[in-house]
């Protein structure tokens, strides 16, 4: 496997990271409603975080993709 599909591959594992960060949210959301609740928990708040650094981590190693100089080759 080529160093690209390998940060593909991680970018993917990481979108579903996400997704189960954002379920896990919107739970907490839903709780906080039936407790009759007026703000956003602070979970929620805490998961909206963690969820928005993992996409950003994806996104990262999506441009790494981009990236087709190698750093050895900088060296010559």
């Amino acid at each position: 496997m080529s160093r690209e599909n390998s940060f593909e591959s991680l970018a993917e594992q990481l979108d579903t990271i996400s997704e189960q960060i954002a379920e896990n949210a919107l739970d907490e959301l839903k709780a906080a409603l039936r407790r009759g609740e007026q703000k956003r928990p602070a979970r929620e708040r805490t998961l909206t975080q963690a969820r928005r650094a993992v996409e950003k981590a994806a996104h990262l190693l999506r441009a790494l993709d981009g990236d087709s100089a190698d750093p050895e080759d900088a060296h010559d």
